[in-house]
């Protein structure tokens, strides 16, 4: 499937049209209120100045592996009692994980339970998918993983068109307004959980580009300055965490993959408060430099992270 006509492709259950053209009418108008400012930015940063920390982990015990992960980081402090956590996966396709176009369910799993250990109020599991959301959910293992926590304070499920909101992009250089779905903007943290793969476009999509999923509207549009709108987007949800997936990986034929030949297993996690940073150092796992994404280097001059990883403290467990 050509990814820049994903959404006028992608078939999921239809709401009403009419309620959800008021809302943004309403929103546009001022009749409902912009999303609380401090919702937008992360709750984990370092201090201004101090150096990024890095964690990269391997194993193949994977719910371990991200606790491991997560260790350097100190774990999940960032979760208050009661919060409202988005947890981001990768569901946007109808593959399998062993085809390497979705995160992991059992990683994302995995953090959905340490999220309520944390004390979450609320966890939620959601992506704008490309191929049809209810299929992608199927075969990517990601619904049935988390339905298995068999908890009320968790959701798997499908993005309702009716809350997109329309929201200004006041730092963009590329665009300057889009449709965010209000249900992230309304978390109180935002765990982001991208597979790292190749993409024909991009080069990769990896930590900056999976806000994607959280977008309204005809995303094929972004697809012009594509790597400028990247960064812009990341300036309105800027990530708490940001874990990219490597335990396997798409070499060839991104985003949506399909052959097993285009996979390699590495059995690695990288994970950090800054997604430049992960962005970064992901990259070279595909034995390319930083600096040859060009939306890390876009992220990293608007000041949204680190992507000289000298610069980086990184911790291998």
């Amino acid at each position: 499937m050509n990814e820049m006509h994903a959404d006028e492709q992608s078939s999921c259950p239809i709401f009403n049209r009419r309620q959800f053209i008021h809302r943004v009418a309403a929103w546009s108008a001022g009749a409902v209120a912009a999303p609380p400012l401090f919702r937008l930015v992360p709750q984990a940063m370092a201090a201004p100045g101090a150096q990024p920390l890095l964690a990269v982990a391997k194993g193949t015990d994977y719910e371990a592996l991200l606790a491991k992960a997560l260790e350097p980081l100190g774990g999940l402090p960032f979760i208050k009692k009661g919060a409202r956590v988005l947890v981001k996966p990768n569901i946007g396709w109808d593959r399998t994980p062993e085809q390497a176009a979705n995160t992991h369910p059992l990683l994302v799993k995995a953090m959905v339970k340490l999220c309520l250990a944390a004390g979450a109020g609320k966890v939620m599991v959601f992506d704008r998918t490309c191929n049809d959301c209810r299929l992608s959910y199927v075969s990517s293992g990601i619904q049935k993983a988390v339905q298995s926590i068999t908890d009320p304070r968790v959701t798997c499920a499908f993005v309702d068109e009716r809350k997109f909101v329309p929201v200004k992009i006041a730092k963009g250089k590329a665009m300057n307004e889009w449709e965010f779905y209000k249900d992230a903007l309304d978390a109180d943290c935002y765990i982001n959980m991208p597979i790292a793969k190749h993409h024909r476009l991009a080069k990769l999509t990896l930590g900056l580009k999976n806000v994607m999923g959280l977008l309204g509207g005809k995303r094929g549009n972004i697809h012009q300055s594509l790597d400028q709108k990247i960064a812009d987007l990341n300036t309105v949800m800027k990530p708490t965490l940001t874990v990219i997936d490597a335990t396997r990986i798409l070499l060839r034929n991104g985003p949506s993959g399909g052959k097993l030949d285009d996979v390699k297993e590495l059995h690695t996690l990288v994970a950090s408060t800054d997604t430049v940073a992960t962005d970064a150092y992901a990259t070279t796992l595909f034995d390319m430099k930083p600096d040859e994404i060009e939306s890390t280097r876009c992220a990293a001059a608007m000041g949204l992270g680190e992507m000289d990883l000298n610069k980086v403290k990184i911790v291998k467990v």
